[in-house]
């Protein structure tokens, strides 16, 4: 592990787990800073440097008002001054954040007199360009409290490190692409194990659906293949800077294919040669919904 500071700015949808996100930080050892006007940001970093604080975020959302709108600039300062940093964004749903506002019965920040989807729509414009440049996007539209602990904790317990985290995510086309992908595989191409009797019960996690899926004409080569385009993808993306990938791999009901290639993909990506630059792992989002 290097000795070098993690630095991240933690920020996204009001609504879409922030607290939870420091507080799980927290736990893990962070030093977290909560509500920091953005234009603080550099000069906060800067004095906090100690070999004390060794990770460190800091949430900066649409809270701090008109302060927030410093944050491109403050960011654009941390890359001047070649401070290394990590941008962590949080998304979910309209659906789902508009269900935990009306739970919480508090309004949106950006809402006013109107309705709480006029004001995640205000805020998603406000943050358009903040998502799209972020270094890790976690979709908590599908994750309760406690999975999102876990997901923190499978990204961050490690704090700096120079390996690429590769979370290998089944998913099932039904229940929607995860927003937070950055690579998305359509596995619906390989017969599907529902049609079996006896392997419709079962999970892609179990060596008989494992092996009839792998099994198919061409899922093997096809998964050597992909993991090969990852592990050159793996190579430029580290010269980048870019420590964290989500690879989306989906069906139909993410019960059946999209697992057991997932699992293939990261034992795959795990015991490569480049093993030790790639810390890989299978997360499976909707087994069980079904």
């Amino acid at each position: 592990m290097s000795s070098k500071r993690e630095v991240l700015i933690l920020t996204g949808m009001s609504g879409a787990g922030r607290s939870t996100v420091a507080h799980a930080l927290e736990d893990l050892g962070w030093y977290v800073v909560d509500n920091v006007p953005a234009s603080l940001l550099p000069s906060l970093i800067s004095q906090t440097e100690s070999p004390e604080i060794s990770s460190m975020a800091v949430v900066v959302d649409v809270r701090s008002g008109r302060f927030f709108d410093e944050l491109t600039s403050s960011l654009a300062a941390l890359n001047a001054a070649e401070t290394e940093h990590r941008l962590l964004f949080l998304d979910a749903t309209d659906q789902a954040l508009v269900q935990r506002f009306e739970s919480t019965r508090r309004p949106h920040p950006l809402q006013g007199s109107d309705r709480i989807l006029d004001g995640i729509a205000r805020e998603r414009t406000r943050l358009d360009a903040l998502r799209s440049s972020a270094d890790v996007v976690i979709d908590t539209t599908n994750l309760n409290v406690h999975q999102l602990e876990k997901r923190v904790g499978e990204i961050f317990a490690s704090g700096q490190t120079q390996a690429m985290r590769i979370n290998v995510l089944s998913f099932g086309y039904k229940y929607g692409i995860p927003v937070d992908s950055d690579l998305v595989v359509d596995c619906r191409f390989i017969p599907n194990p529902h049609w079996n009797p006896r392997l419709r019960p079962l999970t892609g996690t179990s060596p008989e659906v494992s092996a009839a899926v792998l099994g198919s004409e061409g899922v093997e080569e096809f998964v050597d293949a992909y993991v090969a385009v990852v592990l050159r993808m793996v190579e430029g993306f580290l010269r980048e800077g870019k420590r964290y990938l989500t690879l989306s791999v989906g069906c139909t009901g993410g019960k059946h294919r999209s697992v057991a290639i997932a699992e293939a993909i990261a034992q795959r990506l795990t015991e490569s040669r480049a093993s030790s630059a790639i810390d890989a792992f299978a997360v499976h989002r909707d087994m069980g919904r079904e």
